[in-house]
């Protein structure tokens, strides 16, 4: 477990400002437990994403609509069809260079 400690920028700036947003529960809790493991609460995190939201200037993470191509994998994976697998990394290399 991570240890909690303040910065010195929470510590001369007072948390006073609220946020509301509704979430499946099941998400919440499941997101939460994972929060439990690394020492911090939900706050916590979205304090981390805030500051990274500042930081970069946008969003953190890439947030893009699949392309056509992925959203068949993806289909195709779901159900099961289509799906190529390999039992080696030589077995998949030498499928590549077909």
């Amino acid at each position: 477990m991570y240890p909690k400690c303040a910065t010195f920028v929470e510590k001369i700036m007072p948390k006073t400002a609220m946020i509301r947003a509704r979430v499946n529960p099941g998400l919440k809790k499941d997101v939460e437990a994972i929060f439990r493991k690394l020492g911090m609460t939900s706050s916590d995190a979205i304090n981390i994403y805030y500051s990274q939201v500042k930081l970069y200037r946008g969003i953190p993470f890439d947030v893009k609509i699949p392309n056509k191509e992925t959203r068949l994998t993806f289909e195709n994976t779901d159900k099961r069809k289509k799906i190529k697998g390999f039992s080696s990394a030589a077995e998949l290399l030498k499928d590549l260079k077909k």
